[in-house]
């Protein structure tokens, strides 16, 4: 796969298959961020678990590259950028 094909893939993911799937992901990640709070005995917001979700496709790649790993951290990269949009647009309906 060339980088392009790699790239559009890892879009439709996260933009087609996994919104019907699970819904948007900043809903998503904000349960995965309260399960780890607990967890983790401090806050943690979905934008922190997008990262950390990249951190994890990082360590696989050091330790067995693979073109999934690839894939999904491009695809947690766009999930982070789609919750920050998504924060302002809430934000910005939610106000009177």
């Amino acid at each position: 796969m060339s980088p392009e094909d790699i790239a559009d893939y890892a879009k439709k993911l996260v933009f087609d298959d996994r919104n019907a799937d699970y819904g948007h992901p900043l809903d998503n990640l904000d349960r995965a961020a309260k399960i780890w709070s607990v967890i983790l005995k401090t806050s943690i917001t979905a934008e922190q678990v997008a990262l950390c979700m990249v951190g994890m496709k990082m360590a696989r790649e050091i330790g067995n590259p693979k073109l999934d790993n690839t894939v999904d951290g491009i695809g947690y990269w766009l999930t982070l950028a789609e919750i920050r949009q998504e924060r302002v647009q809430r934000n910005l309906t939610s106000k009177p």
